[in-house]
């Protein structure tokens, strides 16, 4: 398995591999141009003194008068110990010394043989061994007032002292790279510190594969998902998001692009200056209705950022249909079978007392009540689900016994549809379910039903035979979570309001003691799903 190194561990090698390199390299360029400096100033000290030198008149006369003079010797030696040259030689036009360190050796030839060109004129520096040892030489030409070259000054340093002088600045260059490195070395561990806590204590290894994980679950979900900044671009859409997005004829890559130019009318605005969260709220995208979350992004305290997810409505739709179908007959079972136990015991009861003839015409009315229940719905309502719903309905009124009639003027020829399916069996039900609890102290207990299509309208009508709705109540009884039948209550007519709002459509309550009559009113063209079935 290959190692996988902290992150502290790469920043901190990194970084010293590159305070190594930068100082190597400038190491490299210092001790070079800063030893051609001293070597040039070691050869221009020299020049200078050898120049000072041959213009002194004391040298000259002897020179001219060709007498090694103690002068000349007492004049070098103090000049040298002043400049601190190694040496300081006076030689005539045949290379004879005039002057040495050593004594011994004045009136002897001039050793060394890089002295021929000085004596023909030429000025110039060069590197030799002599009787002292090798040495930086500075040769000097010296002439009489005609201009007649009479001999020559040569001045000499020591090697060493150049190399010495080389040396003492190669390692003060060394002492500040390694001052350098360590630095270095802190500074990439204080670095790498703080890189990590901004990281959450993560090594590159982890924030890659949670990176792999993010982005394989978003594109895996079934809801569609969107990303904006605090700038209101689009940071991430996933693959449902796209699909969508395609069904409504966007086919631009929205990456990049501001939100409200993608997607205009999608409240992200509102979201970003309030920082809460907008939750089931429904958007119409080229004409899909589509069920949307937005949720804010805060980072200390701010939003930096919105998050949106949103499935189809229309799939949603079909979904509630089906298990508002199956929820339905469910109940209608439940019911019939609790109508049907109770009726048993009383043909039960018959049989034992022998009331054959009662029993028969018992029988008979049981079943004309019923053929008439089930004729009446299915021919006046073709759409099934909304008619196995009102079968249900009737069957639980009969429970609490209320008289549960369909108006013969009921009249629905189409199926409903998928879209708004749900939103009238939420207004019937809980019309149904309020008047039915409503009669409950009622002495006469009858509830009627009518749905019919008039002028354009799919109208519902339901009355109830209960005392009425207070002129108090009348202004509270649509809002959420009020209630007269006590806590976790209220929601139903809170819920009907919500979808006649979506369809559209109004509503119209007359209540007095005698009872309570809801009006609704929807578009008809709204409700209708497939062609006319007179049948």
């Amino acid at each position: 398995m290959k190692r996988k190194f902290k992150l502290s561990t790469i920043i901190t090698l990194f970084g010293c591999m590159v305070v190594l390199i930068s100082l190597l390299v400038t190491d490299i360029l210092i001790t070079t141009t800063t030893s051609d400096r001293i070597r040039s100033n070691q050869e221009e000290k020299a020049q200078i003194v050898s120049r000072t030198v041959a213009e002194s008149t004391i040298v000259k006369e002897s020179l001219i008068k060709k007498e090694n003079t103690t002068a000349v010797q007492a004049y070098t030696n103090e000049v040298q110990s002043i400049t601190e040259m190694m040496f300081i030689v006076v030689i005539d036009i045949n290379g004879i010394r005039y002057s040495h360190p050593n004594p011994e050796r004045i009136g002897e030839p001039f050793v060394g043989g890089d002295e021929k060109a000085v004596l023909k004129g030429e000025e110039y520096v060069s590197i030799s061994e002599g009787t002292l040892g090798d040495s930086l030489r500075a040769f000097t030409p010296i002439y009489d007032n005609s201009g007649n070259q009479i001999g020559a000054i040569v001045v000499g340093i020591s090697l060493d002292i150049v190399d010495f002088a080389l040396h003492q600045n190669h390692r003060n260059i060394i002492r500040g790279s390694l001052l350098g490195i360590i630095v270095g070395i802190i500074g990439a561990l204080l670095l790498a510190t703080y890189i990590k806590r901004m990281l959450f204590g993560l090594e590159p290894y982890q924030i890659s594969k949670l990176l792999e994980e993010r982005s394989t679950m978003l594109q895996c979900v079934h809801e569609g998902i969107l990303a904006v900044d605090e700038y209101q671009k689009i940071t991430l859409v996933n693959k449902s998001a796209r699909r969508l997005f395609e069904k409504a004829g966007l086919h631009d890559d929205p990456i990049g692009m501001k939100i409200t130019d993608y997607l205009p009318n999608t409240k992200l605005g509102h979201v970003m200056e309030t920082g809460k969260s907008e939750l089931d709220e429904e958007h119409v995208l080229n004409g899909i209705a589509i069920l949307t979350n937005r949720e804010p992004l805060i980072v200390n305290n701010k939003v930096v950022g919105v998050i949106v997810t949103f499935r189809d409505k229309t799939r949603l739709n079909e979904l509630a249909r089906q298990l508002t179908g199956v929820r339905t007959y469910v109940e209608a079972l439940r019911a019939q079978s609790h109508e049907f136990m109770n009726r048993l015991h009383v043909i039960l009861g018959m049989v034992q007392m022998e009331a054959y003839d009662e029993l028969v015409v018992f029988i008979r009315k049981i079943v004309d009540l019923r053929n008439q229940d089930t004729e009446l719905i299915t021919k006046s309502i073709k759409d099934p689900v909304l008619a196995g719903f009102l079968m249900g309905k009737m069957s639980y009124a009969r429970e609490r016994n209320v008289l549960f009639t369909i108006s013969r003027d009921t009249s629905i020829k189409h199926e409903l549809r998928v879209e708004t399916s749900q939103e009238i069996i939420t207004i019937i039900g809980n019309l149904i379910d309020n008047a039915i609890e409503a009669l409950a102290s009622s002495e006469i207990k009858e509830l009627s039903v009518e749905l019919k299509e008039q002028n354009g309208k799919f109208k519902i009508t339901i009355s109830d035979s209960g005392p009425g709705i207070t002129e108090e109540n009348k202004k509270k009884i649509f809002e959420k979570g009020f209630s007269t039948k006590g806590d976790n209550r209220g929601f139903g007519l809170y819920l009907m309001k919500q979808s006649i709002e979506r369809l559209n459509g109004y509503y119209k309550i007359n209540t007095s003691e005698k009872g309570t009559t809801f009006e609704v009113e929807i578009d008809a063209d709204l409700m209708k799903d497939g062609v006319e079935n007179d049948n």
